[in-house]
């Protein structure tokens, strides 16, 4: 993949909305298939497109990168040969699963078992989409709630009642003062939406909620008066406190509701499936492309590359207690 080549591509799964990483070799000793500014992407279905290195540290870089688009973190992987324990920042999302201990802040390094060259130093860049707006209504403060919400950084369109709810939508502000409220209310809601918020006073917001036809539970979800009690009065100041309760409530979430995705699709917030490769004992993602078999009990046994595969197929009874 040239330079031209991944700009144009980044600038694509941007405009898409599409979560990547960005892997790019900053040291390579030799001897190594990758050379320093070598780079790759990983998409959350675990796709990879470009060169960071064999299928070996492919398979590690893969792995590493959905780790990191559950929570959106940046480190520097170091790839080690021969055998041994992955180590990591306490607390990185990266170096989390079993076999990780603590190291330099920001370093993750792992030893895989079957790289057959010298280290490689690679940088992990998670890219995650700003959040994503829906804003109902022309007055004052629809519009101040647009504007706030882009100088925020984030994706913040304006949208009517027709408006179609993308998977990864993020809120909906109601600020049409009683014009076609009922129907993004009751959809976004219905939809798993994370925030709705309607602002209204608390006698307009509760007749409103009556009216939405939704169960106690569900007109709970719906914030009104949307903002936190900041004695705010101006259009911009009410703007300030309904993106301040949009961030509590964002940041105080453990995970995103689940919506439809494929069951093998890393989501921000949500683990990607691991399993071990019963020949290296290294943690491989699952994926759709992963190398796998099926094993003695029927179900799937994966591998980071060919070869432990074939030492697999080889001889299965071998490595039968690890399967």
């Amino acid at each position: 993949m040239t330079s031209t080549e991944l700009l144009n591509r980044l600038d694509e799964l941007r405009h898409g909305r599409t979560p990547f990483v960005l892997a790019t070799v900053v040291r390579a000793q030799r001897p190594t298939s990758a050379r320093p500014g070598d780079s790759a992407l990983v998409l959350p279905d675990g796709t990879m497109e470009g060169f960071v290195g064999g299928v070996c540290a492919e398979s590690t870089v893969q792995l590493q990168g959905l780790r990191l688009l559950e929570t959106g973190e940046s480190v520097l992987l170091r790839i080690t040969p021969g055998g041994g324990a992955a180590t990591a920042t306490a607390g990185s999302a990266a170096g989390s699963a079993a076999g990780s201990a603590a190291e330099d802040e920001g370093l993750v390094t792992v030893a895989n078992p079957c790289q057959s060259g010298g280290t490689l130093d690679i940088f992990l860049e998670a890219h995650l989409p700003p959040l994503l707006v829906h804003v109902h209504g022309r007055a004052p403060i629809a519009r101040a709630l647009l504007d706030l919400g882009r100088a925020l950084g984030y994706d913040a369109r304006p949208a009517g009642p027709g408006t179609p709810l993308p998977d990864d939508l993020d809120a909906v502000l109601v600020a049409s003062h009683g014009r076609d409220e009922e129907a993004p209310l009751a959809a976004a809601v219905r939809a798993g939406v994370p925030y709705v918020g309607l602002v209204a006073s608390p006698r307009r917001g509760a007749a409103a909620l009556a009216g939405l036809g939704l169960t106690a539970e569900e007109r709970a979800r719906v914030h009104t008066p949307a903002g936190l009690d900041i004695g705010a009065r101006t259009p911009p100041e009410i703007a300030v406190s309904v993106y301040a309760e949009v961030i509590a409530v964002r940041r105080c979430r453990a995970a995103r509701p689940a919506r439809p995705t494929g069951p093998d699709t890393a989501v921000p917030g949500r683990p990607a499936a691991e399993a071990v490769d019963p020949v290296c004992g290294m943690t491989v993602a699952v994926t759709p492309g992963a190398f796998a078999l099926t094993g003695p009990a029927g179900g799937p046994v994966y591998f980071c590359g060919p070869g432990c595969r074939h030492a697999y197929t080889d001889d299965p009874d071998r490595y039968a207690h690890a399967s």
